[in-house]
């Protein structure tokens, strides 16, 4: 039995343990006391410490300032304990901002830390007013003063007023670039999304200076260098500078251009069993001899690839070297295959995408998770996200996974507005004046969808169209949409009859590689053709005569020798027998395809490329119209060598029409081309005409009939407006055009509608058996191919309210039954 002295032992050492205990896992914040809160409990200001060792104190109370619930925060020491002295301050009830109106008030509140029903720190509103100032220095008001003050309310509330002084636009002045030699100032400016300001400022931000713009600007310079073999680019540095004299930015950058150099041999180097790399040479992008090109390096590098992971190489790496030799300025190019590690993508985690959907991003990856890691289709997947238009900025980043082999893909977006809402307006000389109401969505309900609704309105023409596009159709890479539409199209000085169309179209487009797509479609439609006959435009009063027909009106009896060969039922306008033969509703249902090849450097202001499409139609399944229609057209851009900015472009097109089944082609059916083929001549100037009228309405050489076959070629050059700021958008045009239409098919004799006349198979116009009337034969003159050219110059204005261009040609070859326009004009607008 144990003695009472040993358990009085044993008891003491326990108690001492526990007391040891007890000490060591009381709370870190036991030694802390808080003093001066009124409405915030001390267990929640005790919270924000973790200990009371100094390090951990000077943490607890940056936290409590982030906090931003106190005015005050500051902490002593009495012997082991620490004392919180906090002061709350008065409690906010509202943000209020004035003065603004620049920038909207519900885009500045979530920016600010100050809140409503929090309480007031005075060092918080000074942050907010740094923060609101940087938010207008970013929109281009680097003048803009802000300021605060607060307004006393009962029960120790106050309201905190942002007063903002929002100053004059302060953007970019100017751009500078130094040791740039190959190009000038203003072909570098002209690459970027950057511009200068001008008298045009108040309808663009493009001037605002931003840091992050500019260095995607520098990037997109870099990448112009590379594409045109300067291989040793690089940007030394780039400076932006206030100026108050200018009350704007001036930008500074330094670049070092280096030689140009040539491809001397190109050639793939493969470390792979069971690959031999001359038999990918067909995928190479360059030829020896070649300019450098750092985009076409890319594009081989992404073929190559896809190419052997269709082998079975997952985990390979293309990886470009060149060999440079300064001295004949040429690169040698290997693309070296090498098997990469053997890493799998674990997960792939999207941030940032409030409105579009994570497949609408996932899609545009071709790998996902569990694939093997290959970085080159992950940089391809980042450039078609940003190209996709719906996101202001996309990153993609790498985390380490589970395991040493497995790697965690961070996809971060900010997704931007898509939405459109357009009014537009135009004039041109031929249609008069147009207006456009339109309302378009490029990722519809966040799903990638494009739709557009669009009603036009004018003096001649008016309309609606719908379109819809889904991107991935299937989930695949094919684009599919159809289209709906309603036109009507007055008669007007280049056109005697009327029509109206109704009809959709449905479609497809199959990307074949990254320039060529193919395009199927199938489209329906109604085309009505009415012909007027009043007062005002007798265009058929030989059929139907009216008050002012000769031979029928008081005006006009015939007993006074009316109708004769002056005055007849033609001498106030009318249409052609085979505008007649038109009238009417018909259904056309027809299949078709475009074949379409693209490699032009920028849609927008294309230097440098081919541009060419291919398109065949064929009418027949159902409906009236029988007939296949071709149609070409090839356009190719090349900058001109040692001229900054001068761009030439060569043009080829064509088309044919090839009725089939005993179908004889119809006027709506043929081509009508005049300026769109060669400039100078009016819309239906060109081609074939019904001679048998000599006194229609503005067209004294008869109606045009159109024709079944076309070509016409084109040289263009397009520069720079001297003197005149890039920004502006002008440039000026030389062109010269050439091309003929030619062959109507359809029908010419329309006696069978008269009674029949032994030995005559139709009767002309003017002739007593035809009664000085319309007769029934049609007289196509300019029927064979005979060659209409011209030269002239031309101003292109790629204005803020829309492309505008003014053309003015001269003639040097026609047929005398044409009708010319020397002068031109097209625009819009968006307001």
């Amino acid at each position: 039995m144990q003695s009472t002295g040993g358990i009085w032992k044993s008891s003491s050492l326990l108690m001492a343990a526990l007391a040891v205990l007890l000490l060591f896992s009381a709370p870190a914040s036991a030694d802390i006391v808080v003093q001066g809160n009124a409405r915030t409990d001390a267990e929640t200001i005790r919270s924000y410490f973790t200990g009371s060792s100094p390090a951990e104190v000077e943490k607890g109370l940056e936290a409590l300032r982030e906090s931003g619930r106190f005015a005050t925060v500051s902490a002593s020491r009495k012997g082991g304990t620490v004392i919180i002295r906090v002061t709350e301050g008065n409690q906010v009830n509202r943000v209020v901002i004035e003065g603004n109106s620049k920038v909207k008030t519900e885009n500045l509140l979530p920016e600010l830390r100050t809140k409503g029903r929090g309480a007031f720190s005075p060092q918080i509103a000074e942050a907010d007013v740094a923060r609101l100032t940087e938010i207008y220095r970013r929109a281009g008001r680097a003048a803009a003063k802000v300021s605060y003050r607060t307004v006393e309310l009962p029960n120790g509330r106050i309201d905190v007023v942002f007063t903002i002084v929002e100053g004059d636009k302060t953007g970019v002045k100017e751009i500078r670039f130094v040791g740039n030699n190959v190009y000038s100032t203003r072909r570098l400016v002209g690459l970027m999304e950057t511009t200068e300001m001008n008298f045009l400022s108040f309808l663009k931000t493009s001037d605002v200076y931003d840091p992050d713009r500019i260095a995607s600007d520098l990037e997109l310079v870099r990448r112009f260098y590379l594409k045109n073999g300067y291989a040793d680019f690089r940007v030394v540095s780039s400076d932006a500078q206030y100026d108050p004299a200018q009350q704007g930015y001036v930008i500074t950058v330094v670049v070092e251009e280096g030689p140009q150099y040539r491809v001397s041999s190109v050639g793939v180097e493969s470390h792979l069993p069971d690959i031999d790399g001359n038999a990918l040479n067909g995928v190479l992008r360059l030829s020896p001899g070649d300019v450098y090109n750092g985009d076409a390096v890319e594009k081989t590098v992404e073929a190559l690839t896809r190419e052997v992971a269709k082998k079975g190489y997952a985990f390979t790496q293309a990886r470009p070297r060149g060999e440079r030799n300064p001295a004949a300025q040429t690169v040698a190019i290997r693309f070296v295959l090498d098997e990469g590690p053997r890493v799998y993508i674990e997960r792939i985690n999207i941030h940032g995408n409030t409105r579009t959907r994570d497949y609408v991003i996932r899609r545009e990856f071709d790998i996902g998770e569990g694939d093997a890691y290959n970085r080159v289709l992950i940089d391809r997947a980042e450039r078609r996200l940003n190209g996709l238009g719906y996101f202001k900025k996309v990153k993609i980043t790498n985390e380490p996974g589970s395991s040493p082999d497995r790697v965690v893909l961070n996809v971060d977006v900010e997704d931007q507005p898509t939405g459109n809402f357009g009014v537009s307006g135009g004039y041109s000389t031929n249609q008069g004046f147009l207006a456009e109401v339109s309302v378009s969505e490029s990722n519809f309900m966040g799903r990638g969808q494009a739709v557009r609704l669009s009603v036009q309105a004018g003096q001649i023409a008016r309309g609606v169209n719908f379109s819809f596009t889904e991107p991935y159709f299937l989930d695949q890479r094919i684009s599919a949409g159809f289209d709906v539409f309603a036109r009507r199209q007055d008669a007007y000085n280049y056109s005697i009859y009327a029509s109206t169309s109704i009809g959709g179209t449905l479609r497809l487009g199959v990307p074949i590689t990254d320039e060529l797509s193919f395009s199927p479609r199938y489209s329906i439609y109604q085309t009505t053709i009415s012909i007027p006959n009043t007062i005002a435009r007798p265009y058929n009063d030989c059929s139907v005569p009216t008050a002012i027909t000769p031979g029928y009106s008081a005006f006009f009896p015939s007993w006074q020798g009316y109708p004769n060969l002056f005055y007849n039922c033609q001498s106030n306008g009318e249409a052609s027998l085979a505008i007649k033969e038109s009238q009417g509703t018909i259904v056309t249902s027809s299949i078709g395809y475009s074949l379409n090849y693209n490699t032009i450097d920028d849609f927008r202001n294309p230097h440098n490329g081919w541009l060419a499409t291919l398109s065949q139609d064929a009418a027949g399944l159902g409906g009236y119209s029988r007939y296949l229609r071709t149609t070409g057209d090839v356009r190719y851009f090349h900058e001109i060598p040692y001229l900054d900015d001068v761009v030439g472009i060569a043009r080829l097109q064509g088309g044919n029409l090839l009725p089939f089944g005993g179908y004889r082609p119809r006027i709506q059916d043929n081509f009508n081309l005049g300026p769109s083929l060669v400039r100078g001549f009016a819309p239906g100037g060109i081609g074939p005409r019904d001679s048998n009228i000599f006194t229609t309405y503005n067209a004294r050489y008869g109606n045009s009939l159109g024709g079944s076959e076309y070509v016409g070629g084109s040289l263009e050059v397009q520069f720079p407006l001297w003197g005149l700021p890039k920004d502006l958008g002008l440039r000026g045009a030389l062109f010269a055009d050439a091309g003929s239409l030619w062959s109507f098919d359809g029908r010419t004799n329309y006696s069978n509608n008269l009674p029949t006349i032994p030995g005559v198979t139709c009767l002309a116009a003017y002739t007593p058996a035809a009664g000085f009337g319309q007769g029934t034969c049609v007289v196509p003159n300019s029927n064979a191919f005979r060659l209409r050219s011209s030269v002239g110059a031309s101003v292109l204005w790629n204005s803020p309210m829309g492309p505008i261009r003014f053309d003015y040609a001269v003639i040097t070859s026609k047929a005398n039954s044409d009708i010319t326009q020397n002068f031109r004009f097209s625009g819009g607008t968006n307001f």
